[in-house]
């Protein structure tokens, strides 16, 4: 049985095909201004990258906050749901999930059996989520992808007070303007990203073992700022970005 997952995020637009236990194959784009189309044009390059035709795949599960958009989906499931099927998939010894979005984050616990006990979602501001960190690297003429490598080469961390974007990014242009050093100020904006995280967690509880996801996940150095803020390893799959589409696959095996 082939089935696929379709995770249309603010950012991005991602899909997984799962066969029979394995995942054989996963693409992401940029979603663009039409979640409708991203989801088409997301699930038609990776059939073509797998070489499938539609008519391969026996059921598709949509998710993400563009999940209602993907017309051609069995069936919808929430972020939550899939982020939770995705990591027990990858891991079944998971016990609570961190997932760091482009416009949201989230704090999951979940049970032996990789059902969620209990949930935090932050939807209501950008602070702490791929926006943020985007606003911030602007802020700082900085390329997003060179964020984490920079964050682990301060060797005093600024302190960034505020959790609100806006607050946030003109204490950022203060820093600068005061000559601190880029690394410093961009340790100190993962370490409030670590701080807002831990927050959430503190609502749910933290079991390990511990996995994050999402996009914000490919960033060393949150992970290495949340690391040290929960004093606990912190798992990261090759698959992170993609483990929303890869629930979704696992969910849609289920119908």
């Amino acid at each position: 049985m082939k089935t696929a997952g379709i995770d249309i995020g603010s950012i991005t637009a991602k899909a997984a095909l799962v066969e029979n236990g394995e995942i054989i194959g996963t693409k992401i784009i940029f979603t663009g201004y039409n979640a409708e189309a991203a989801g088409g044009r997301v699930y038609e390059a990776l059939l073509a990258e797998s070489g499938l035709d539609t008519s391969a795949i026996d059921k598709i599960v949509s998710t993400g906050y563009g999940r209602n958009s993907v017309a051609f989906a069995d069936k919808t499931f929430t972020e939550i749901m899939a982020h939770a099927a995705g990591a027990y998939f990858l891991n079944p010894k998971i016990r609570t999930i961190i997932d760091i979005g482009g416009q949201d984050s989230k704090a999951m616990a979940l049970d032996e059996k990789g059902k969620v006990k209990n949930f935090v979602m932050n939807d209501k501001c950008a602070a702490g989520t791929g926006r943020f960190l985007e606003v911030m690297a602007r802020a700082l003429e900085v390329n997003l992808d060179e964020f984490g490598a920079m964050s682990l080469q301060s060797k005093q961390h600024s302190k960034i007070s505020s959790l609100c974007t806006v607050f946030a990014e003109s204490e950022v242009i203060s820093l600068i303007a005061r000559g601190e050093k880029r690394p410093d100020i961009i340790a100190g904006i993962h370490e409030s990203i670590a701080a807002r995280v831990s927050a959430m967690l503190a609502r749910v509880g933290v079991t390990e073992p511990v996995m994050i996801t999402g996009g914000v996940a490919r960033n060393a150095g949150v992970v290495d700022a949340l690391t040290k803020k929960l004093g606990v390893t912190i798992e990261v799959s090759s698959y992170a970005q993609v483990n929303g589409a890869i629930g979704a696959a696992v969910l849609a095996s289920t119908l």
